[in-house]
């Protein structure tokens, strides 16, 4: 059945039936429309290939192998004069054995009082360092600095290595703010983006844990991070 031959069907369908029962009448996999969450993934993977290769990224590439998982944010906007905020998506991969597992979508945000002006867009990477670290995550929403401990991440080769928190946040920023606090950041999964693609009604514990939800687009991203946790 052609697309274009079943335009008029197919406003019909997303009408009355909604737009999910409408591409699988037409033999659409929903995955396949995920563009948005896909364009996601590969800006992940270019932000992680970016910290390997920043120099002054010596204990991210030293211990990203320790990680439970790892969160990456592409953008994190950071915008104020007086009253300010930040907030963006992140993927979520999780470590089982040697195997990474993702992505799950997350929403980033938060906000802040002070005196602050400017505009800056941070790529930021969390180690998920513990197993309480990586529950959090897979609850409803976890505060940074609130229900888990997170600490920056040291940057420069003279970095120190006895970090203990549960998340360990790195960013690259460029912009008048110069660098990015998540503390007291709130992250929660961003369902609407995992059912979209995936293509089914899917909790994160399914995508990273269990592994009952599979898109081969984001396995360049996961074999990435697997080569990158067994560098030495």
């Amino acid at each position: 059945m052609q697309l274009q031959t079943n335009s008029t069907y197919l406003r019909s369908a997303k009408r009355w039936l909604g737009a999910a029962a409408a591409v699988s009448v037409l033999g659409i996999s929903a995955p396949a429309l995920a563009q948005d969450q896909q364009q996601l993934v590969q800006a992940a993977q270019t932000t992680f290939q970016d910290f390997l290769r920043d120099p002054d990224m010596t204990w991210f590439r030293a211990n990203v192998g320790r990680a439970r998982a790892v969160l990456i944010a592409p953008e994190i906007v950071k915008a104020g004069w007086i009253f300010g905020g930040s907030g963006g998506r992140a993927v979520l991969y999780a470590k089982s054995g040697t195997k990474w597992s993702g992505p799950a979508f997350y929403n980033i945000g938060a906000a802040s009082v002070g005196f602050q002006a400017g505009l800056s867009v941070s790529q930021t990477i969390t180690l998920v360092m513990t197993e309480k670290g990586l529950n959090s995550l897979l609850a409803n929403s976890v505060k940074l600095g609130g229900d888990a401990s997170v600490a920056a991440g040291p940057v420069g080769a003279g970095a120190a290595s006895d970090i203990t928190t549960d998340f360990v946040a790195f960013s690259r920023s460029k912009g008048l703010y110069g660098g990015l606090n998540l503390e007291g950041s709130v992250i929660s999964p961003a369902n609407d983006w995992n059912n979209t693609y995936y293509g089914k009604t899917v909790l994160p514990p399914d995508i990273v844990v269990r592994g009952d939800a599979r898109n081969p687009q984001g396995e360049a991203l996961a074999a990435d991070i697997a080569k990158a946790s067994t560098a030495r």
